[in-house]
């Protein structure tokens, strides 16, 4: 009974004073069009992306925006043609002028995709840009994205502006996971407290950022950050801690591409950076075990073995945490369009989740650290933040 009073102690609090979390209104603030249009580099980093080009390459060199605007594409060692994939596009699609390089392996101390970053960026300062939008391979814009993006920092005063891209949700798996994928992370980080510039908590969404230069160049990005797996939480965590004022909310026309049919898909995408989320600490991973039984397992399981047992108060508080736990669920489900009969089911989700977090221990303690495309960071103790 006293495991369940903490549950829904822990729920209370969430509901209460994390930032209401749980919200799904944070879209991108009130703006107005400026008067000058500044000049943008959009930066694309690329390793293996033909298969998800065609559907969201095209929508870059289409935006519509009034300003001088220009894509570097940055292909990362591919495989598959990536690279000339991006040039047969720009050529059949037009729009804005695309530059496709290679940086070459990355050096010792670098991982992949912020190598790619710092080449893109290189090619970009010779045009002076106002702004770098750093944006990921499978994101796909709305025609009017960049226009919105640099009135809001305009408008707002920021220095960057990510939009967390709608998730593909179409397998049954992607349905089960990925909106708590989001769900989580803004339980971690919560939107609101992001974008006050007097709280600490920074964070942001790898697949769409919006940077302003000179901040870029005051936090040293991405060279203080060149050994982060989760690249997008340390990028931010580099602009706010240099003074930079930050925000972050969720997208309404930014969509990944990037499809996760299976399990095992959405297993490597968590398990591989899961563990680097807390430092590599043995303790912060037997906290987080702790933390996510008490507040998500808890729950069903008190309100089933009260009802087994005949203790009303143990069922009465596990039945009351969990109506908590599936209301604050509703709003990110409306959000990716799902049935609101997944709500109640976030306890089995967050079990896989419990699990994938371990598995991704287990695999660090292996030798086999962050592993992705080919690619892995067999060290990453140094590592402070997802390389997606």
């Amino acid at each position: 009974m006293w495991i369940a009073v903490g549950s829904l102690a822990a729920w209370l609090w969430l509901l209460f004073c994390q930032g209401f979390f749980w919200r799904t209104d944070i879209r991108l603030p009130a703006r107005t069009d400026p008067d000058d249009w500044p000049q943008v580099c959009v930066v694309v980093p690329a390793r293996d992306e033909a298969a998800v080009l065609p559907e969201s390459l095209p929508s870059l060199l289409t935006q519509d925006y009034p300003g001088r605007a220009e894509i570097f594409l940055v292909d990362d060692g591919s495989s598959d043609g990536t690279g000339e994939l991006a040039r047969e596009l720009a050529s059949r699609h037009g729009g804005l002028p695309l530059t496709v390089d290679s940086p070459g392996e990355p050096p010792a101390g670098w991982t992949g995709k912020l190598w790619a970053v710092r080449h893109g960026i290189g090619l970009a300062r010779a045009r002076d840009p106002e702004y770098l939008l750093l944006t990921d391979a499978d994101i796909a814009h709305a025609p009017d994205s960049l226009r919105e993006l640099v009135a809001a920092a305009r408008t707002g005063g920021f220095d960057a502006v990510s939009l967390m891209a709608r998730l593909r949700v179409e397998s049954l798996w992607e349905r089960l996971v990925v909106p708590a994928f989001v769900y989580f992370f803004a339980q971690l980080y919560p939107f609101r407290r992001i974008g006050n510039r007097s709280a600490r908590t920074a964070a942001a969404a790898g697949g769409c950022v919006l940077l302003r230069t000179d901040a870029a160049e005051r936090a040293r990005i991405p060279d203080a950050i060149r050994q982060a797996v989760i690249d997008d939480v340390a990028l931010a965590r580099a602009v706010k801690g240099g003074g930079g004022h930050i925000w972050l909310g969720l997208a309404e026309r930014v969509d990944s591409v990037r499809p996760y049919p299976r399990l095992h898909d959405l297993w490597r995408m968590v398990s591989r950076s899961a563990y680097a989320q807390l430092r590599h600490n043995p303790l912060l991973l037997l906290g987080t075990v702790v933390g996510l039984a008490l507040v998500y397992l808890v729950p069903p399981v008190a309100l089933v073995v009260g009802l087994a047992a005949g203790s009303t108060a143990t069922a009465v508080l596990g039945g009351l945490a969990w109506l908590v736990m599936t209301g604050t669920y509703i709003p990110m489900l409306r959000y990716y369009g799902q049935p609101l009969w997944l709500a109640p089911l976030l306890p089995f989700t967050a079990f896989l989740y419990l699990l994938m977090t371990v598995d991704s221990a287990v695999q660090h303690y292996r030798g086999r650290g962050a592993a992705w495309k080919g690619r892995t960071y067999a060290r990453p103790d140094a590592v402070v933040g997802d390389e997606s």
